[in-house]
């Protein structure tokens, strides 16, 4: 699962700045973009909201299992993309679950689901 979620970040990562940069190099108002139309609204709202949960799941989960840079993914969430930080947030909860499971007992990390 870190591989997929890595993947994922990367995709997420290019896919939200290819069509940042083009918006920008157009001139178009960022913003204004998001809320348009009745679609891109409806998707504006879908991200939002989303960003938030993920969010306060990232802050929680990370503090309790002791991640602790973890709030660094939340500014970058804002300057970045939602759809870069919460799958980097989720490949590194599996690196950290992972190395749990294999203090706590050895061999138990083959034994994980992948």
């Amino acid at each position: 699962m870190v591989v997929v979620y890595a993947v994922l970040a990367v995709i997420g990562l290019a896919g939200t700045w290819f069509f940042n940069i083009r918006s920008m190099t157009a001139g178009e108002d960022y913003l204004a973009g998001w809320f348009g139309t009745a679609a891109s609204s409806s998707a504006a709202a879908d991200v939002l909201v989303a960003a938030v949960a993920a969010c306060l799941f990232l802050l929680v989960e990370a503090r309790r299992l002791g991640m602790r840079w973890a709030w660094v993914l939340v500014p970058l969430t804002l300057a970045v993309a939602v759809a870069f930080t919460f799958p980097l947030f989720l490949a590194w909860r599996e690196v950290v679950l992972r190395r749990r499971a294999e203090r706590s007992t050895p061999g138990a990390a083959h034994h994980l689901p992948a």
